[in-house]
């Protein structure tokens, strides 16, 4: 310690100590911070280790450019590029883990969706603050990667020559790595460029979402059924009321191989003894849904359409389109078309102007009076109960419908029970039952309670579906239930398919007659040998079933 003339220590030495620690922490950042979005990506904290082509590259620039304002601007540039790699294999890792799909940017629509489903978990105001924080965390790694870059760049540029050298050999490794595959950590290349490949994956699945729209005109178009004849549909079914009804997350991992499938396996035979005594028959299959997790409406506009609906730019399109659909064949035929889906609080114009139903109930229409379930605003007994008693009561039109049941939506807590048919009324009924029940907040502390919490809804939705059967007691009913897709991964598990369980349900033996060729299995629970179709061949299917001659030969398409 040097000492000053009146003796006292001098602390000289201080602002060279801070100088080396920010420089430190700056090369740091460089090395470590563009490596992040391919630990999102692998889910391996191994990925970390590396060299990032991006660093390198910015402080090659720095060399290159003279002006200040120049090198300020590439080190924007190069933070700018590094966080939005980040956001984007954020936001692909939870489609992933979640919808077991990747991120498309042209679905950035759907992040809205998404902050409903965590807001259902966690609560509003703990939602809306974890959108704050990765506000703030966003700007404040833009800003800490602009000055990591100028911070090591202004350290190299006085020595020129030294500060060449060493870029050059770093660079050098770089190259050596990448053309001998050196990998330090298994799996994990020395070469890493996990930003730049975070951007161009987004870009590559944005230009298959534009190739596959580019190729939907031609599908919309070649359609046998778009100018049949109504007296040509569905003649099988006259007269009888027909109702599709998907129940939400009722995936193959509810029916089959998880710990926690042998309540709902129990739920459906039960159901299914039911279903013999009232004396209805039941048939089941798989089918292959688009979707995984989430995003329902792929599901049922594929089912509705038999085009392969799996993005949401695809569905924007469709829906925009003149595709015939199953709703309207059966309008086309005779039927009078309902639509119900209780989540829905809001006008829902493509009900009208694509799928051409002729009523519309919603969470707003159906008289409901009690209280919310989490997402599931009205409980599925309520939803069967008015349905039964407002849409196939008396004498009435043959009726077609289409119900979303929503009781099985995440995050499957707090849930509700059952009630006597008779006291169901305008729901007041279910008043006590959510402060009753396991809250969301507890159930998503464990996964296992979480696996538990989703079979229960599952049973829950079954039973409420097989009370309806029983106390409706429609002789003309054809009943097709399915599920829209699996849940999600914490429930489903990893390398989980898409498969879902289709049943079909009525007291007419000519309704299995017509579909004999189907070969699906007997009862409400498909065997893991059951038939699987993509969900995209069932309205061809269902339409060359039950309508006279089978398919048309001839179409617009074919003209």
């Amino acid at each position: 310690m040097t000492r000053d003339s009146r003796g006292r220590g001098s602390l000289a030495w201080m602002p060279r100590a801070r100088d080396r620690v920010s420089l430190v922490v700056a090369v740091l950042l460089l090395l470590v911070v563009p490596l992040v979005p391919g630990a999102l990506a692998d889910g391996a904290p191994a990925a970390l280790v590396g060299l990032p082509a991006e660093s390198i590259l910015v402080l090659f620039l720095f060399f290159l450019l003279p002006w200040p304002s120049a090198r300020l601007s590439a080190a924007v540039g190069f933070a700018v590029t590094i966080v939005a790699a980040l956001v984007l294999a954020g936001i692909d890792a939870g489609y992933r883990s979640v919808l077991d799909i990747p991120f498309d940017p042209l679905d950035w629509q759907q992040l809205s969706d998404a902050f409903g489903v965590v807001q259902g978990s966690i609560g509003a105001v703990p939602a809306h603050a974890l959108v704050v924080l990765l506000a703030v965390v966003a700007v404040g790694l833009t800003i800490a990667l602009s000055w990591a870059a100028l911070r090591v760049g202004r350290a190299i540029r006085p020595e020129r020559a030294h500060g060449a050298a060493v870029i050059s050999t770093v660079a050098a490794a770089w190259v050596i790595a990448a053309l001998v595959g050196l990998h330090p950590v298994a799996g994990q290349p020395a070469a890493a460029a996990a930003s730049l490949r975070a951007i161009t994956a987004s870009a590559s699945h944005a230009a298959a979402g534009l190739a596959a729209l580019a190729d939907l005109p031609e599908q919309i178009a070649t359609d046998p059924y778009r100018d049949a004849p109504g007296a040509d549909l569905l003649t099988s079914l006259e007269g009888k009321d027909v109702v599709f009804a998907f129940i939400e997350s009722y995936g193959e991992v509810a029916v089959q191989g998880a710990g926690f499938s042998g309540g709902v396996d129990q739920a459906l035979r039960d159901g299914e003894a039911r279903l013999r005594a009232d004396g209805y028959a039941s048939q089941s299959a798989f089918l292959t849904s688009p979707t995984f997790g989430g995003l329902s409406w792929l599901a049922h506009s594929t089912f509705q359409t038999g085009l392969w609906i799996d993005r949401q730019p695809l569905y924007s399109a469709v829906v925009r389109s003149d595709r015939f659909t199953l709703s309207r064949a059966f309008g086309r035929a005779g039927w009078r078309t309902v639509s119900v889906v209780p989540s829905n609080t809001e006008p829902w114009s493509f009900g009208t102007s694509f799928y051409h139903f002729d009523s519309l109930l919603d969470a707003n229409n159906v008289g409901y009076r009690g209280p919310s379930f989490g997402y599931a605003r009205i409980p599925d007994q309520y939803t069967w109960k008015h349905f039964a008693d407002h849409e196939l009561a008396g004498d009435h039109q043959p009726v077609m419908a289409e119900i979303d049941l929503v009781s099985s939506h995440t995050p499957w807590a707090p849930l509700p029970r059952l009630v006597p048919w008779s006291t169901v009324g305008d729901g007041s009924v279910f008043g006590p039952q959510p402060a009753q029940g396991e809250s969301a907040a507890g159930v998503w502390q464990d996964p296992k309670r979480v696996q538990r919490a989703y079979a229960q809804s599952i049973e829950y939705s079954l039973d409420a579906m097989f009370a309806f059967l029983h106390e409706a007691d429609d002789p003309n009913l054809v009943l097709v239930v399915l599920g829209d897709h699996q849940p999600a991964t914490i429930v489903s598990g990893q390398g989980a398919g898409h498969d879902v369980p289709i049943s079909i349900i009525s007291k007419d033996a000519t309704v299995f007659e017509a579909i004999e060729g189907w070969h699906w299995d007997d009862g409400m629970l498909p065997a893991p040998d059951a038939p699987v179709w993509p969900m995209s061949a069932f309205r061809d299917r269902f339409l060359d079933a039950f309508s006279a001659g089978g398919p048309p030969r001839s179409s617009s398409a074919d003209r």
